[in-house]
């Protein structure tokens, strides 16, 4: 190894320091590697080459291959076609827009589009159109041609920037027709000749013929020189002022295809510079298929990796391309490569992040961090209509030829195709994660871990019961039948279910211990029933709005106990008759416990389904309740909380806390009342009613000092 690095270091010499590379080296049947990681500021470039270098010495040879993540830019020579060879033949013949008026002109070029730099996305696209119309006639027609490639050159001193391609080019007719009339779209008229032709008709990006007028947001003026690719037809330029006219002159020294001169408006000179250019092909048009340059430089070399065969895409190239598009430095926990064709074109992918989401991440204010593409031109960097609010989490790519856009392709027309995309979308990555959680049960219960906020949004934001239900198979619990730590689904829980149950039952508490010990688990103890444990803040949120799952209600325990007095199901008791209370002492306690609570509580009774807790309260729709007085934050007293939740206190009259109340209540009425006062608190406290236990501090010191008394 030390070799290797001596070898390499030589042969490299002062590049050394200056050009961190990953390489691997071999030596007979000995391999060692080493690595030095580059971090590349947000945005920038990733390139990925190789370059083998052979070193020699007595008895050993050394092969080595280095990768980059940086395009070696210094070492490739410049290529620039633009040049200033055209010529006008003759003179200008003078036109007017047709069927257009100065008015409409205006809107198009100053009011339709929210970002002036988009004018180059436009100009790329069109140049990306030319291309592809070229090719096609190659293939079907046969021919030769130059090298497809589009080109752009900044000039700072003069205010100008020129685009130029080699593509198919317009001769007069074309110029007069396609530039002259808005709303005339030659990308259009060329899709609509190619309908049965589905593969060539697919690379063309443009839609609108208004495109081309965005450059008026920028310009004075706009000279477009142009030479057919059709045999013995003359080169020609086009001139306008977007004032209402154009000129169209013969040129001479035209090369094929099409070059775009703007001289640009003095507030508008940042679009000659080459830096302010690049950061904009970088941001729309970094996956065209043609090569693009800035200056002689290559832009473009990122591969659309959504378009490609997931086959063909390997780990390593995932994890480059998820820290391009989400701007990270983490690797992707899962990765989902999703194509369809029907019932709606989609080529896309999605990465779930591996760092856990922070709390701006969970912030519903973040929207989408999803990227919306249209045949590999941006259109959205954050895409917020095509996926829910709930699915925020995912970083990646979306691109799709049927998606509607608006005139200015910025902003996606609301229609039944765009919610059939979001539905579409959604139903996939429901269905990948449902997939991963029945593959690797571990590593998906770390992701809902991480992530399951997010999935207890779906359910509460969805407003559809079936889509609830799909999202709700991603649940995870932990279960009464089940080991500690080890989680169950939904789905899971209704296969172990006993023949005739139509209800799933769940107990809302801060841990397994606490739900274990809990009283309303006790007095479910007597059904025998498998009961959910929901640790979660929002998990009783969530379970209250999914409502029902595969046909089968979701109750909690505490409802469930209510719902029982209703039916008046008998439960027989745990113990003797003489380790309870007798029903007239049991009356006499209830009395003087009414008059004692007064408007605290609605109902007090006796309950035989509770064994080790001396009282527990019921509520009507416990979970509805407790999440009104958490959402509500209001400074109630006692008696305001009680005549809202109207509830019931439950005393066991086998407890001893219970047997005891009973005798203090006649020899230490004192005693009995701070007694009684403290059951009561500590099952609204057991019940999640009671979020602010301070004011019992004064009443338990002095049961402590009256239980001290006699020591």
């Amino acid at each position: 190894m030390a070799r290797c690095l001596a070898a390499l270091r030589v042969a490299l010499g002062g590049s050394w320091k200056a050009k961190p590379r990953l390489f691997s080296c071999s030596r007979g049947a000995r391999a060692a590697t080493a690595a030095c990681a580059e971090v590349s500021n947000a945005g920038q470039q990733k390139y990925w080459s190789t370059r083998p270098l052979s070193l020699s010495s007595p008895g050993a040879s050394l092969i080595c291959h280095f990768y980059s993540t940086h395009a070696e830019t210094a070492e490739e020579p410049l290529h620039n076609i633009i040049s200033d060879t055209e010529n006008v033949q003759g003179s200008f013949s003078k036109h007017e827009f047709q069927a257009e008026t100065k008015k409409l002109l205006d809107i198009v070029a100053r009011s339709l589009y929210s970002e002036k730099e988009v004018f180059i996305r436009e100009l790329i696209s069109n140049g990306s159109d030319a291309l592809e119309k070229l090719r096609h006639k190659l293939i079907t027609k046969g021919g030769e041609s130059a090298p497809m490639e589009i080109h752009l050159q900044t000039d700072a001193a003069k205010g100008t920037l020129t685009i130029q391609d080699t593509g198919i080019g317009m001769n007069e007719e074309e110029l007069a027709a396609n530039l002259g009339t808005i709303a005339r779209s030659g990308s259009k008229a060329f899709l609509d000749a190619l309908q049965s032709q589905v593969e060539a008709s697919s690379s063309i990006i443009g839609q609108f013929g208004v495109g081309f007028y965005s450059v008026f947001m920028v310009a004075d003026k706009v000279d477009v020189y142009s030479q057919s690719a059709e045999s013995n037809v003359p080169g020609y330029k086009w001139s306008s002022d977007g004032s209402g006219s154009f000129e169209i002159a013969t040129a001479s020294g035209v090369r094929q295809g099409t070059k775009v001169v703007l001289y640009l408006k003095e507030e508008c000179k940042e679009f000659s510079s080459e830096d302010r250019v690049k950061e904009v092909v970088t941001k729309y048009s970094n996956f065209v298929s043609f090569p693009i340059y800035l200056n002689g430089r290559r832009l473009n070399t990122l591969q659309a990796l959504w378009m490609m065969k997931p086959k063909e895409i390997s780990d390593w190239e995932h994890e480059e391309f998820y820290r391009y598009v989400a701007q990270a430095y983490d690797k992707p926990r899962y990765v989902l490569h999703y194509h369809a064709d029907a019932p709606i074109n989609i080529r896309s992918i999605f990465y779930v992040p591996e760092t856990k989401p922070s709390m701006f991440d969970v912030s519903r204010e973040m929207g989408s961090s999803v990227a919306l593409y249209s045949r590999k031109v941006l259109i959205q960097t954050k895409a917020t209509d095509i996926l829910p609010k709930w699915l925020r989490f995912l970083r990646g790519v979306v691109d799709s030829e049927d998606i509607p856009l608006n005139l200015s392709r910025e902003l996606l027309q609301e229609s039944a195709l765009i919610r059939k995309l979001r539905d579409v979308l959604q139903q996939r990555v429901i269905r990948f994660l449902l997939g991963q959680s029945n593959k690797e049960s571990e590593k998906y219960a770390r992701f809902f871990e991480d992530y399951g906020l997010f999935v207890r949004e779906g359910i509460v934001t969805t407003a559809e019961q079936d889509v609830k239900e799909d999202i709700a198979k991603l649940l995870l619990f932990e279960s009464s039948t089940l080991p500690a730590g080890q989680q169950t689904t939904l789905m899971d829980y209704t296969s172990r279910m006993k023949a005739g149950t139509r209800n799933i039952y769940y107990l809302c508490a801060p841990n397994r211990h606490l739900a274990e010990h809990s009283p309303y688990f006790e007095a479910m103890k007597q059904k025998d029933m498998e009961v959910l444990f929901c640790y979660e803040q929002f998990d009783e949120l969530t379970l209250l709005h999914l409502r029902e799952f595969d046909k089968k209600k979701l109750i909690s325990v505490e409802t469930d106990i209510v719902v029982d007095h209703y039916k008046e199901e008998q439960f027989p008791d745990s113990k003797p008759e003489s380790e309870r209370l007798t029903e007239q002492q049991a009356e006499d306690l209830m009395t003087w416990m009414r008059n004692c609570l007064c408007q605290k509580v609605a109902n007090i009774k006796v309950t035989p389904r509770l064994d080790t807790h001396p009282a527990m309260i019921t509520v009507l729709e416990m979970g509805a309740a407790r999440h009104f007085l958490r959402t509500q934050q209001l400074a109630r007293s006692v008696e305001e909380r009680a005549q809202i939740l109207q509830p019931t206190l439950e005393i066991n009259t086998t407890h001893d806390l219970i047997k005891k109340l009973h005798v203090l209540k006649d020899s230490s009425p004192a005693l009995a009342q701070l007694l009684l006062e403290q059951i009561y608190d500590n099952a609204m406290i057991t019940a999640g009613l009671n979020d602010d236990p301070r004011p019992m501090i004064s009443r338990l010191n002095d049961l402590l000092v009256k239980a001290l008394e006699k020591h």
